[in-house]
């Protein structure tokens, strides 16, 4: 077994989530849920198919977004894993509705943060063991910090 470490390309900063499911279907159901959860929502999807073909399944709302999602997934290139690129759109709001994919085993990460996938490759292929999803930690939140995140989230709308 070798380990490798890919790292996600995504020069505009955008939110990517990348997944693991376990059917060609994914990519249709996923399509359907997102723009039923945001109308007018732009992301682009690419779905390594783990069987058969062997292809990579695509689709998407913004052409740039799909060709990201695509080559995110061939240089991850683990069978049954998703890329899933948003524009203008937060994981927060699709989030409830990709888990409602039958399709979907687990989101592995939901970020906008420089993002390292640690893959493993055998002789049959390549498993995501895990993510880095961003920085380590630089301290602890103080009263400050705790009350910054406070009124940030009820800036935004994500509290009252």
């Amino acid at each position: 077994m070798e380990l490798k470490i890919v790292p996600i390309e995504n020069p505009d900063s955008l939110n990517v989530l990348l997944g693991q499911s376990h059917f060609i279907k994914t990519v249709e159901d996923l399509h359907e849920a997102l723009v039923g959860s945001i109308p007018g929502i732009r992301f682009g999807l690419a779905f390594c198919e783990a069987s058969g073909p062997a292809l990579i399944r695509h689709s998407g709302t913004d052409d740039r977004l799909v060709e990201l999602a695509i080559a995110n997934a061939r240089a991850i290139g683990a069978g049954h894993s998703f890329v899933l690129f948003l524009r203008d759109a937060f994981p927060i709001n699709v989030m409830a509705a990709i888990r409602r994919v039958p399709e979907v085993c687990h989101v592995i990460c939901a970020t906008a943060n420089p993002l390292q996938v640690i893959v493993a490759e055998t002789e049959q292929g390549r498993g995501i063991l895990g993510v880095i999803d961003g920085l380590s930690p630089k301290g602890v939140e103080d009263g400050d910090e705790i009350r910054r995140r406070k009124e940030f989230l009820r800036t935004i709308g994500y509290k009252l």
